[in-house]
């Protein structure tokens, strides 16, 4: 299994590696928007938006295809009833980016309302990196996600809200804990920002960076 990083080396490794990322010192007038300022601004800490840039391999996007109305509607749908067991609707695409130099590229944030968080799968455990964050987060090379709890005021019911953040192909190539990393750092701001906007309670969501599990 590849060694976990602690919150001191994630840190580090995303603190000097992307906060010198900027999208501040693009040129006035360039195309797309700065990582810090896309959907609704999820990533305006420098080490997100950092990370969302080098997952993206551009330093502005273009968000034209995302649906964050559409998937905060989904969540709180959610909260009218009791889920079942089985409910796993499709994840809708709260944030999705395409570089605004050549489009292709795509880094996409997607929500979708589940009963209960998945248990840790034993025999991908050499293949992913646990984080201490919300109920269970994870991340492998291409793919990270986190599950938090929503207690909303009553009569609405509780449930667990899942975001995944995909990595583009050929963006995240490098692998293990860098790429790791990122994608979390991703993955849990829009977690943390997706619950604020919803009024969510007790997510139990890290603040910046999630350290390891």
């Amino acid at each position: 299994m590849r060694p976990v990083l602690t919150r001191l080396g994630v840190v580090a490794v995303l603190a000097g590696a992307l906060v010198g990322c900027s999208g501040e010192d693009a040129p006035a007038g360039a195309e797309g928007r700065a990582a810090a300022e896309v959907c609704d601004g999820f990533a305006q800490d420098p080490v997100t938006a950092g990370a969302l840039q080098r997952l993206g391999g551009e330093d502005r996007f273009r968000a034209d295809l995302s649906e964050p109305d559409k998937a905060l509607t989904l969540l709180r749908e959610a909260s009218r009833a009791p889920l079942a067991d089985a409910y796993r609707p499709q994840a809708v695409p709260y944030c999705w980016l395409l570089g605004a130099e050549d489009g292709e590229k795509t880094v996409r944030v997607e929500l979708r309302p589940v009963k209960a968080a998945p248990p840790a799968d034993p025999r991908r455990a050499d293949e992913v990196t646990s984080y201490a964050t919300g109920l269970r987060a994870y991340a492998d090379d291409d793919l990270g996600k986190v599950f938090f709890a929503c207690r909303l005021p009553a009569p609405a019911h509780p449930f667990v809200v899942e975001t995944a953040v995909w990595g583009p192909d050929g963006a995240t190539t490098d692998g293990g804990p860098d790429s790791r990393a990122r994608l979390i750092t991703v993955a849990n701001a829009a977690a943390g920002h997706v619950a604020a906007e919803l009024g969510c309670a007790d997510t139990g969501l890290a603040g910046g960076v999630p350290p390891g599990a």
